[in-house]
């Protein structure tokens, strides 16, 4: 049973590794009354099932998706927060209305609520490190530990949100969220944005 532990061990520092900045990102949802409990965990859960796939199409088919291709999702983030400044000074909550305008999202849109969307964006935009980190991952294992491996993943989904929820609904924490967030938000998200890009020199792509 040591190969068991083992596994799990090493799924758990995987995750917790690549998912440690989506706490404040999460913190910051859990902040926002437009947004309830279930569309937030639905949303984390669809944007790490989008980043599972891609990992799991790069092992499978031995395509190593280039890191500067990547880093190009920073853009995702970038402009969710700087719509979330025109919604600040609009007056309105940061919801659907961030999302980007085409063709794909309005896809998504009919199966998907805004809201789940939104959090599942920034999560999968996020997901940079993640898909460097599965792949591997992924590649060293055998199919039984691989199950292992995404069953952690799912579980610790939940764990994830519920440790943002908690922290966000702390007494110290929830006041200065509630207080701050339309600032903190689009603070947050454009921040994000430009990390990725720059962490996966997403510039290469244009030179």
């Amino acid at each position: 049973m040591l190969w068991f532990f083992s596994t799990v061990f090493t799924a758990a520092i995987a995750f917790a590794a690549t998912n440690i900045d989506d706490l404040l990102v999460l913190m910051l949802f859990f902040s926002q009354p437009s947004f309830t409990k279930t569309q937030i965990y639905l949303g984390q859960y669809l944007g790490l099932g989008g980043i599972v796939v891609c990992s799991l199409v790069g092992f499978l088919g031995g395509l190593l998706i280039p890191q500067a291709w990547i880093g190009l999702l920073g853009f995702l983030p970038i402009f969710l927060g700087i719509r979330a400044i025109v919604s600040r000074e609009e007056g309105d909550e940061i919801q659907g209305a961030t999302l980007p305008n085409n063709a794909i999202t309005k896809f998504l849109l009919r199966f998907i609520q805004p809201q789940i969307l939104s959090v599942a964006i920034v999560t999968f935009a996020n997901g940079a490190d993640n898909i460097a980190t599965y792949i591997p991952l992924f590649a060293s294992l055998d199919w039984q530990r691989l199950a292992i491996v995404l069953a952690v993943f799912l579980i610790l989904v939940a764990v994830w949100c519920a440790i943002a929820n908690g922290l966000a609904n702390h007494p110290a924490i929830a006041p200065v969220l509630e207080r701050y967030n339309r600032v903190l938000v689009p603070i947050v998200l454009i921040g994000l944005g430009i990390y990725i890009l720059i962490e996966n020199e997403a510039w290469r792509v244009f030179s």
